[in-house]
């Protein structure tokens, strides 16, 4: 029996017998020989069944295979005469499954809520696989960044007791005849873990029950959120910027080819090296009002507001100090003007949006009881997160980055939905 290799490995095995299992992706005739397209995960290669090379059953068989059969096939491996290929000479065949009726998606063009409906299937398609290698390596290279970076993984609870940010937008679930929520953010928990580690990140989903239809937005996403000690808003700028511009080039690097299948635009991901621009809030209204917007200082920023911002750049922006009555109660005011908050967003070139969000939080006891009072919070659910000021509070900032958002950047998706697996949107949760 032949060696059992995977498709991506078959450049190593040049004029050897192997084995490939896997699914029939695609196939077509002429004459003496069948071309099967075998995907296997790993990758697709092409398998000739000439006429004399197989039983006549063989040639047969191979002649009515349907679409997504699975399939074991054998025979020796060679490099394509003319093109950077290796394909497989095929000696024989076995099919392990036949399709039971023909496969949903063919080659022809399918609408959109066609193959979201069918995206256990459209999963299987060249580009969807280009996605998912590019999303593993994203969380690859961010895993590797702060494993580097002396920061210890934290796992944080998806339930939780109140809400981090605004409560219009929490998932209420039945908690032991108590009420619980699905978390927004684990950011409170790895402030706790930054007191006892100095350095820590979780990653992991997180859930939004903002009723929105926008191509930015998920209910349930997924962002890595690191928190550290001592660290103020310039420090923690500098840990985005350098952040960043660690992941982006490691991953164009290793994912070249999927990116390419994608038809991103590979020099615009080559801009993403460091300084990143900075600028204030204040100064991002100035080019919102330039470009014929009706921004006023202590707007927030939404979707268009963003993609005007980000078009005046060729790479990541970071904008910080907004107003700080727009931003979250555990939020720091600057000292310099406490009508501005030190917090910072980094938006993505090209429209793409914001893909973090962070800044520094507030240390002083009696500054973030007030800041709950103002924003009716409940005291009770938050005495936890108060002792993390009375025993031992220093300066610490973080931020979160959306992988969902991150990943349509770095992919150049016009849609989030086709960044994550198996979407959760407003009004879909199927399959």
């Amino acid at each position: 029996m032949p060696t059992h290799v995977q498709v991506a490995d078959l450049p190593q095995h040049v004029d050897e017998e192997v084995t490939l299992k896997g699914w029939l992706y695609n196939k077509r005739s002429s004459g003496k020989l069948h071309f099967l397209e075998l995907r296997d995960g790993s990758g697709i290669a092409n398998c000739v069944v000439y006429i004399k090379d197989v039983p006549a059953e063989v040639f047969a068989r191979a002649d009515k295979l349907a679409q997504e059969s699975a399939l074991i096939v054998h025979g020796k491996v060679r490099k394509h005469p003319k093109l950077d290929q290796y394909e497989l000479g095929l000696t024989a065949l076995e099919v392990v499954a036949e399709p039971l009726g023909e496969y949903p998606i063919t080659p022809k063009e399918h609408g959109t809520a066609f193959l979201m409906d069918h995206r256990h299937l459209w999963l299987r398609s060249r580009r969807q696989h280009a996605i998912l290698r590019v999303r593993a390596e994203i969380v690859r290279q961010i895993r590797d960044y702060f494993d580097g970076h002396g920061f210890t993984l934290v796992d944080a609870p998806i339930f939780t007791p109140a809400a981090c940010e605004g409560t219009t937008s929490l998932f209420e679930v039945g908690y032991f005849g108590d009420k619980a929520y699905l978390t927004q953010s684990g950011q409170l928990y790895m402030e706790a873990a930054a007191m006892a580690l100095g350095k820590a990140y979780c990653f992991g989903p997180t859930f939004r029950a903002e009723k929105s239809k926008t191509r930015r937005h998920l209910t349930e996403f997924w962002m890595v959120e690191p928190e550290v000690a001592f660290l103020d808003l310039e420090g923690n700028m500098d840990l985005a910027e350098d952040f960043l511009c660690w992941v982006v080039p490691r991953v164009l690097e290793r994912r070249r080819e999927e990116l390419s299948l994608l038809e991103r635009d590979l020099q615009k991901l080559e801009n993403v090296k460091k300084p990143l621009p900075r600028i204030r809030y204040d100064e991002a209204i100035e080019i919102l009002r330039r470009a014929g917007k009706p921004a006023q200082l202590g707007d927030d920023f939404g979707g268009d507001e963003e993609t005007v911002i980000s078009e005046q750049f060729d790479r990541p922006v970071i904008i910080h100090r907004y107003p700080a009555e727009i931003k979250a109660f555990y939020m720091k005011r600057d000292p310099a003007d406490p009508r501005f908050a030190a917090c910072m967003d980094v938006i993505a070139p090209e429209g793409f949006g914001e893909i973090i969000g962070g800044g520094q939080r507030e240390d002083d006891l009696a500054t973030l009881e007030a800041s709950i009072a103002a924003h009716n919070l409940p005291r009770a659910a938050f005495e936890w997160y108060l002792d993390l000021r009375r025993y031992g509070s220093v300066p610490h900032a973080g931020f979160g980055l959306g992988i969902e958002r991150t990943v349509g950047w770095i992919c150049g998706l016009h849609h989030v939905r086709e960044t994550i697996p198996f979407p959760r949107l407003m009004g879909k949760i199927e399959p």
